[in-house]
């Protein structure tokens, strides 16, 4: 292959692009297309060749079928303390900086929501969208045979990013999402996964709705020096 300025331009702009969407247009992907980013993605290094991940697309009716019983589980107080995450995505104990740009990202969503802190019934109608994959009209379950160890998650982060930018560059996007992690239990009830999987995450994809405001928000990087040091 010859790497030119455009092929460089073309995969920096379908990285640099990519951004967590909110809110999708019902318009359908065709399987052809889904089926050609996951064989794009497959191609994600793992760890002596091991390929822990395993897709779950759902569309129509099976998608309307999980978002039903998980937020019938979600809107329900007495249910909802009954789930709990499967792994711990998010750390036990917050510190700085992560805490701090955890809430930024938050209050800045809600912001452009016009949701405000006090305000827990629209947060909570906001988060219960991660439910019904913010509408697109394609879900994907993550799974992966839990006697895998933390090394997969490693290799199921960077197939899970070439789904991401392999949707950019035809033009798709994207959500992943952690949010299903807590309702693993319906969520391996109503698909039926393999006996002793885990859930590893959710992800919508489909076509951004371009005049939903919640999609305009763009999260902050740091800047390259911030994190990396050059040792000579």
């Amino acid at each position: 292959m010859t790497i030119t300025a455009q092929s460089i331009a073309a995969v920096d702009e379908a990285i640099t692009s990519r951004h967590s969407i909110r809110a999708f247009l019902p318009t359908p992907v065709p399987r052809e297309t889904i089926q050609r980013i996951l064989e794009v993605a497959s191609r994600a290094p793992s760890g002596t060749n091991t390929q822990p991940w395993q897709v779950h697309v759902l569309t129509s009716e099976a998608k309307r079928r999980l978002s039903e019983r998980i937020l019938q589980a979600y809107n329900d107080p007495a249910q909802r303390t009954a789930h709990v995450d499967g792994y711990s995505y998010y750390p036990q104990q917050w510190r700085s900086p992560f805490i701090e740009r955890r809430r930024k990202v938050g209050w800045d969503l809600y912001g452009l929501l016009g949701i405000g802190k006090e305000d827990k019934a629209r947060m909570h109608a906001q988060h219960a969208r991660n439910y019904t994959f913010f509408d697109a009209p394609v879900g994907l379950i993550f799974s992966m045979d839990s006697v895998m160890q933390t090394g997969s998650f490693m290799d199921y982060g960077m197939f899970l990013q070439n789904i991401m930018v392999a949707a950019r560059a035809r033009g798709l996007d994207t959500c992943p999402q952690a949010a299903f992690v807590t309702y693993h239990r319906i969520v391996h009830e109503t698909l039926g996964l393999p006996e002793g999987h885990q859930v590893v995450c959710g992800m919508s994809l489909g076509y951004a709705d371009p005049n939903a405001v919640e999609n305009t928000l763009i999260t902050e990087r740091e800047p390259v020096a911030s994190f990396t040091t050059f040792v000579d």
